[in-house]
């Protein structure tokens, strides 16, 4: 038997408007389909209605399927001859976990295709009309998870590094907020530095 491909696909931050041409080409045509809880219910519509669906959607201290079972149902649709569209709020490499699904699937010898797509901070941010880098501002910009992997023990990240970035941007850091502007400003950055929080955008 042929192994089938995956397609590690970006949803866009919610608005269908965003989702790429070849996405939604990949979505008509998917025979699996695992799914995040991110993903909007009009894109999902998008599958056929015998496309077999998988939701796999985490929230914080809730995983509906743990990570390394959702690798195993990937793994083991290829394997069953089947293509699957693995589809991801925003853009899959972006704290999306798709890294490491990518290196499974690569470990276990099977075909996968990344499609980009349209990341929360981009988005997010343009809708609310702030832009991320301005030419007479903001010349760097940094993506940083407000919620790290707990299994780490202690904080990876660069807090000093943070503190000299134009622009810093959290992912899931709403729960984290108080401890995030904490750290920013022991690390230096201005208490009166301007801040927008954008929630459920």
């Amino acid at each position: 038997m042929v192994p089938g491909r995956v397609y590690l696909v970006g949803a866009g931050p919610g608005d269908p408007g965003l989702l790429t041409v070849r996405a939604a080409e990949l979505l008509r045509s998917a025979q699996v389909l695992v799914y995040d809880r991110l993903v909007s219910q009009d894109i999902l519509k998008l599958a056929p209605a015998t496309a077999e669906k998988y939701y796999v959607g985490k929230r914080t201290g809730k995983h509906v399927v743990p990570q390394n079972k959702i690798t195993q149902l990937l793994v083991q649709t290829a394997l069953s001859g089947k293509d699957a569209v693995r589809l991801k709020g925003g853009d899959p490499f972006v704290f999306g976990r798709g890294g490491e699904e990518a290196q499974a699937l690569r470990q276990a010898g099977l075909a996968f295709r990344v499609v980009p797509g349209v990341t929360a901070a981009l988005s997010a941010s343009a809708y609310a009309g702030i832009p991320l880098t301005d030419r007479r501002l903001a010349s760097s910009l940094a993506l940083v998870t407000g919620h790290e992997d707990e299994a780490k023990g202690e904080s990876h990240i660069n807090w000093a590094a943070l503190a000299g970035i134009d622009t810093v941007v959290f992912y899931m850091g709403v729960g984290n907020l108080p401890q995030i502007t904490v750290r920013l400003q022991q690390a230096g950055r201005a208490a009166d530095t301007p801040v927008a929080v954008v929630a459920q955008a």
